[in-house]
């Protein structure tokens, strides 16, 4: 009878650390697809600000310099720049 409750807790220990080791090398694997997910997933264009609340003609038009300014520079695109334009002349 020792032998046999031996054999039984021999048997738990190993089933039990396998188990432990399985759970942990899951949680490890789910962690890094995560991270793959994250850095694969394309970057959310920010919202565009709301106008500043210019109701006077030069506040507007310095909106509009600086958005010419930006085209120019090539970091608005023509259809950017439309748009934005039309926002700020309402």
């Amino acid at each position: 009878m020792p032998g046999l409750l031996r054999g039984v807790a021999r048997t738990a220990v190993v089933a039990g650390t396998a188990t432990a080791v399985s759970n942990r090398v899951s949680r490890r694997q789910q962690g890094r697809w995560a991270q793959q997910e994250y850095q694969e997933a394309p970057p959310q264009p920010a919202p565009a600000a709301p106008p500043a609340p210019a109701d006077d003609m030069s506040g507007r038009i310095d909106q509009l310099k600086q958005l010419g300014e930006l085209k120019a520079q090539g970091v608005l695109t023509e259809a950017e720049f439309e748009e934005q334009k039309r926002r700020i002349l309402g």
